[in-house]
């Protein structure tokens, strides 16, 4: 499975990145690919594009604010989520974005 994902807390700093470690790292255990973009206190990092959008089946916004440029999944299957149910238990959440998919 081929999953796209946004972290962005309200501050930008330890939630948007400690989000983005957990998905990777809960994903690559899954066996899926994924790519996460954090949206933290120093802009847009790991910018997904849209070829990759294109190629995700699934599309993780595990945000506590807006998304920028959240136009782009738009036709996307997407599972919305805030930063810190993310970093206690990634593969949960992964679990339960996939049942968006296979419903």
């Amino acid at each position: 499975m081929k999953i796209v994902a946004v972290t962005a807390c309200p501050t930008g700093i330890a939630h948007t990145y400690m989000a983005a470690e957990a998905l990777e790292k809960a994903a690559k255990k899954m066996g899926h690919s994924i790519k996460v973009e954090t949206q933290g206190s120093i802009g847009i990092e790991n910018k997904i594009s849209v070829k990759e959008v294109m190629a995700a089946d699934l599309v993780i916004l595990a945000v506590d604010v807006a998304v920028k440029e959240e136009s782009r999944f738009k036709g996307k299957p997407i599972y919305r989520c805030e930063a810190q149910p993310v970093i206690k238990n990634a593969t949960k959440i992964i679990q339960e974005a996939l049942k968006i998919i296979n419903s």
